[in-house]
């Protein structure tokens, strides 16, 4: 449960960096280095949830869920789930 605070107040933090960042571009102009920090902080929490993200997964505190791809009789992947088609009717 940890885990997922972390990660949302991360997503919140980059969020605000890029709401910091047009705030400032509209007020300022782009006349200051203010951008260029919201940048610069958006960019670094990306990176370090891009690497909690992978740590989390590979530790077993998150797991991938989700539908699994549909495969054909050879083992190839479909990616579609769909009924066979019936040649008689």
């Amino acid at each position: 449960m940890l885990i997922k605070v972390l990660i949302g107040t991360i997503l919140a933090g980059i969020i605000a960096s890029l709401a910091f960042g047009l705030f400032h571009m509209l007020r300022d102009k782009g006349g200051s280095k203010h951008m260029v920090n919201a940048l610069t902080v958006r960019i670094t929490l990306s990176v370090l949830l891009f690497i909690l993200l992978l740590v989390a997964y590979k530790t077993g505190l998150i797991q991938p869920h989700g539908i699994m791809p549909q495969t054909n009789h050879q083992g190839a992947s479909t990616g579609l789930q769909s009924e066979p088609i019936d040649k008689d009717k």
